[in-house]
């Protein structure tokens, strides 16, 4: 009986200090404007991980002109701070994370916590940049800690409205 306790514990003890960054799923909810302008073209949109010194860690999603494949991926480099960060690295589309661009209102980026199992618990910051033809480009970051239930939100000025991320366990 004593063994089958111990070895309860200590199953309980490894699960408690592996556990939270193998549990956790990541939620990220973004909110594209709707704008008043001669002519609206949907933003180009990249989210992605990095760490708090800005090395990127992984991308998450992009919004692009999937339609026109080659066309849409020479403008991919207009998210300038992405493309730099290793966006120009990446073989487009990606699967499961490349998709098209994304009308006015929020969208929610669902990270299974399977998909970030490598990614060690810490404190990470999510990067949304957008960028519109004939438009502007801007990029909010929003800090979190990863292997932790919590939310943080910020907002952007013109390009992005409210940008949320939910880590959840």
């Amino acid at each position: 009986m004593r063994k089958i306790t111990l070895a309860a514990t200590t199953l309980a003890a490894a699960g408690a200090v592996a556990g939270p960054a193998l549990a956790a799923d990541l939620n990220v909810s973004v909110e594209i404007p709707r704008l008043s302008v001669a002519a609206y073209h949907r933003p180009y949109v990249a989210v992605w991980i990095e760490r708090p010194d800005n090395t990127a860690v992984r991308t998450l999603a992009v919004w692009y002109e999937v339609s026109n494949v080659e066309e849409g991926k020479d403008w991919l480099k207009d998210m300038r701070t992405w493309w730099r960060r290793g966006g120009r690295a990446m073989t487009m589309p990606a699967d499961g994370i490349s998709s098209a661009t994304k009308a006015p209102g929020r969208h929610t980026v669902s990270v299974p916590g399977a998909r970030l199992s490598s990614l060690p618990a810490g404190d990470y910051v999510i990067v949304v940049e957008a960028a519109r033809e004939l438009g502007g480009r801007e990029a909010v970051r929003v800090p979190f800690r990863w292997g932790a239930a919590n939310t943080a939100r910020a907002s952007g000025s013109s390009e992005l409205g409210a940008v949320s991320v939910t880590v959840t366990r």
